[in-house]
């Protein structure tokens, strides 16, 4: 591997930090927060929810942030895992990525942005073949260059934040009638029946809040990793939870929990009050474009992790192989498409979602825990990045076992599907490493 040529150093800080607010925004934040309000039935309730997310997602960008300047390697949490505990550890999490996590994910994102994109258009094609189309496309861009691929994705992600924008905007000064109460705080006692039902509204939370560990996938890439990609991961985490903040209070203000509640396009039901009909073409131009930032950043980056495994000797030595003129790894990108094209094409991608979430925090879990590790070998001279460690640290560590176990004790079937596939990955790493002892 070493003759081969290396990854292309091109990224700075707003590259940096547009994959970070990239790898976090999607569809979610325009669609969840009916399900938020499903569950909970106060603005009280439902505000503090998004804010307890945007808490650990930034417990979370502090914890990855040291980790980046500690550990400024291709892979991100593949790396942090391998290092500070075990091969097969970094191994298993690069194989759900690649079957469940990244590209299950892709696979529900290119479905939402064909059928956005269709019914914007008014073309009468098939769902499935916008979203092949769409996959190949921003994969043929992505195989270009990094810079081609960081550029297609910096313009998404300014459009997008333009899109949320605007939704607020018009919440905010074109609804003459607010829908909503302030009061009562709770709608019902303090109590165990509470806790669980604010623990089950912070999965669709969590859910749209998580992927801002999918920029240290592309540390390999970035020209001062040890500088950019812990400020890059601070201000694109905060960012986000502003902006997420403020589309759910738009939401409540126009919509109130009722009727939050009841509609499941609630950014559609917003700017139709708002602007009427040209309001709900802007925000589904938006929400597309939303989709296709997403999925643009996930080719982008998580590529990076089946390099990194493939360099290591325990994935197709072909994926750790770059390309002499793009400097990209291509093979890696392609293998990833192909793979979220079967997903997509079988319409498993459903099913895959429900057991996203279990796998997703388990390795934030692992991963924030590695930092008790490198700061007990003291490797390096990284700053302490992480305020309040090894406190802060525990409780972010303790808050992925609580979402881990609320998940297994309200999906154990879904979770229980997701530890199989998990599982899978040991005999495929086995094999691979007999292989390389052969050869």
């Amino acid at each position: 591997m070493s003759s081969q040529p290396e990854l292309a150093r091109k990224l700075g800080l707003f590259d940096a930090t547009m994959l970070v607010m990239g790898g976090i925004i999607g569809a979610g934040i325009f669609i969840n927060p009916y399900v938020v309000a499903q569950r909970l039935h106060t603005p009280a309730l439902i505000l503090g929810a998004w804010g307890a997310g945007g808490v650990i997602a930034l417990l979370g960008a502090f914890i990855y942030s040291e980790l980046a300047e500690r550990l400024p390697r291709v892979g991100g949490q593949y790396a942090y895992i391998r290092e500070a505990y075990n091969p097969l550890f970094a191994f298993l999490y690069g194989w759900v990525l690649l079957l469940v996590i990244q590209t299950g994910g892709m696979a529900a994102v290119t479905v939402t942005f064909s059928r956005y994109f269709l019914d914007l258009s008014g073309w009468k094609l098939s769902e499935a073949g916008v979203a092949v189309v769409t996959i190949a496309i921003l994969t043929l861009l992505n195989c270009l260059g990094v810079r081609t691929g960081s550029s297609v994705q910096n313009a998404l992600m300014v459009t997008k934040i333009v899109a949320i924008f605007l939704l607020v905007g018009a919440g905010l000064f074109f609804v003459s009638s607010p829908a909503t109460a302030w009061r009562p705080l709770l709608d019902r006692p303090v109590s165990a029946e509470l806790a669980s039902d604010f623990g089950a509204a912070m999965v669709p939370v969590l859910f749209a809040i998580a992927g801002w560990q999918t920029a240290n996938f592309s540390a390999g890439e970035l020209k001062n990793p040890t500088k950019d990609l812990p400020r890059g991961l601070l201000m694109g985490v905060i960012g986000v939870v502003i902006l997420y903040m403020a589309v759910n209070f738009v939401c409540l203000r126009t919509l109130g929990p009722e009727g939050l509640a009841a509609t499941k396009t609630p950014a559609t039901a917003v700017m139709s009050s708002a602007l009427g009909a040209k309001g709900v073409k802007l925000i589904a131009f938006g929400i597309a474009v939303s989709t296709l930032g997403f999925l643009s950043q996930s080719i982008l980056t998580a590529p990076r992790v089946y390099y990194a495994m493939a360099e290591d000797g325990v994935f197709f030595r072909a994926v750790g192989r770059v390309n002499a003129t793009t400097r990209v790894p291509v093979v890696a990108i392609v293998l990833q498409s192909i793979w979220t094209v079967v997903i997509l094409l079988t319409g498993k991608y459903e099913q895959i979602l429900n057991y996203v979430v279990c796998m997703d925090w388990v390795f934030f879990g692992v991963s924030a825990s590695c930092l008790f590790v490198f700061r007990k070998r003291a490797t390096g001279a990284a700053r302490l990045l992480m305020p309040g460690h090894p406190w802060t640290t525990a409780i972010f560590c303790f808050i992925c076992v609580l979402i881990v176990g609320n998940t297994i004790m309200r999906y154990p079937m879904n979770t229980l599907i997701g530890v199989g596939i998990l599982f899978s990955g040991i005999p495929i790493y086995f094999l691979w490493g007999g292989k390389e002892r052969a050869l």
